[in-house]
């Protein structure tokens, strides 16, 4: 059985440790340094997207986001059994229960503190990788010469005069053709279907697809920025959990405080639609910290 002084002793300490700092951002052990490669850059559509989140998933720091979920997921189940038998209990069972709920409440705002690192490294992350792509993206317009430029033009001149000049020899060989039928026009105009259906294979494929926004067809570059305002967004709203949190913690505080005077009150809770116990939302437990 614990004793008075034990609670209160624990209870101080507890609210010495429960005011955790938001400010500051300590970096998990975890990495991952995605690279901005030439081949990632030529990537069309959305398979850029895809080809990032497929290397973050092989990463340590998604490992590490994965196991802080199921943690955290664990610590909330953990934090509804022990409301629920604070409930239930009377006299010093109640007192011991109190206490092991504030330990709980602690140990839940760590978590939630070390996830919140993880999923702010990740977008800060993306966003200067997406940054990095947008530059090379970019690059070729900002970089080309005047030379450059007129050197393109003449590729692209010399090649269209050779597919007309190879059309025209076509059509000769076609009229020079002394039957009706002969193997060369059988065998150019199967030849001709077989193009005509890869091209139209090639205009279709899902990678030769531009990218799109909300179904409208945009430019890559358009597309990327999209993928840094995405990210960006994430940060905010990692801003506002970690005030969420900041809050807990002062709670956590002012309870632990009160218990130790022996002056814990019952109030009942006033979320009373809480979010399940596997949402990984600091939002979702706030009916733990809001009662007592």
């Amino acid at each position: 059985m614990l004793t008075y002084d034990t609670i209160r002793n624990g209870a101080i300490a507890l609210a010495v440790a429960a005011a955790i700092s938001t400010g500051a951002h300590a970096a998990p052990p975890a990495k991952w340094a995605p690279s901005a490669s030439e081949k990632l850059v030529k990537l069309p559509g959305d398979y850029l997207k895809k080809a990032v989140d497929n290397d973050f998933a092989r990463s340590g720091l998604a490992a590490e986001l994965a196991r802080l979920d199921e943690d955290i997921g664990l610590k909330t189940r953990t934090l509804r059994d022990l409301q629920g038998a604070v409930d239930r209990a009377d006299g010093d069972l109640r007192l011991e229960l109190q206490h092991q709920f504030l330990e709980e409440k602690r140990a839940y705002l760590a978590l939630m503190k070390e996830q919140q690192d993880v999923r702010r490294k990740r977008a800060e992350t993306k966003v200067r990788l997406y940054e990095r792509l947008l530059s090379k993206i970019n690059a070729p317009a900002r970089d080309a010469s005047p030379q450059k430029k007129e050197l393109i033009a003449k590729q692209t001149a010399a090649r269209q005069r050779f597919e007309n000049s190879v059309g025209r020899i076509d059509t000769k060989l076609l009229q020079s053709s002394l039957t009706a039928e002969s193997r060369y026009s059988r065998d150019y105009a199967k030849n001709l279907a077989a193009i005509e259906a890869l091209v139209g294979a090639v205009k279709s494929h899902p990678m030769n697809q531009a990218p799109q926004i909300a179904g409208v067809p945009v430019t890559r570059a358009e597309y990327v920025r999209q993928l840094i305002g995405e990210n960006e967004a994430d940060l905010a709203v990692i801003d506002q959990e970690q005030t969420i949190l900041a809050y807990m913690a002062k709670l956590v505080s002012l309870d632990a405080l009160a218990l130790s005077e022996g002056i814990a009150a019952d109030s009942e809770t006033v979320l009373a639609d809480a979010q399940g116990p596997d949402d990984g939302s600091p939002a979702a437990s706030v009916e733990f910290f809001v009662s007592r």
